[in-house]
């Protein structure tokens, strides 16, 4: 039983560390370009947008429509 808990107790670890890995493959090369004004802009954008759009996407998700 007691291996059962440590295996359990891997799976957030493994999660934080794959999540970790993945931000930080994905802001590495962007970070590199913020010296560039224009890059700067776009990317700021882009970030804004994008979660603009995650937020209209769940908030659609999680109200009720009315019914027609």
């Amino acid at each position: 039983m007691k291996d059962f808990f440590v295996n359990v107790t891997r799976y957030p670890r493994y999660l934080i560390a794959f999540s970790l890995g993945v931000i930080n493959s994905v802001v590495e090369p962007l970070a590199r370009r913020r010296s560039n004004p224009v890059t700067a802009v776009a990317l700021v954008g882009a970030l804004i947008s994008g979660l603009l759009s995650l937020g209209l996407v769940l908030r659609a998700m999680v109200t009720t429509a009315p019914l027609a």
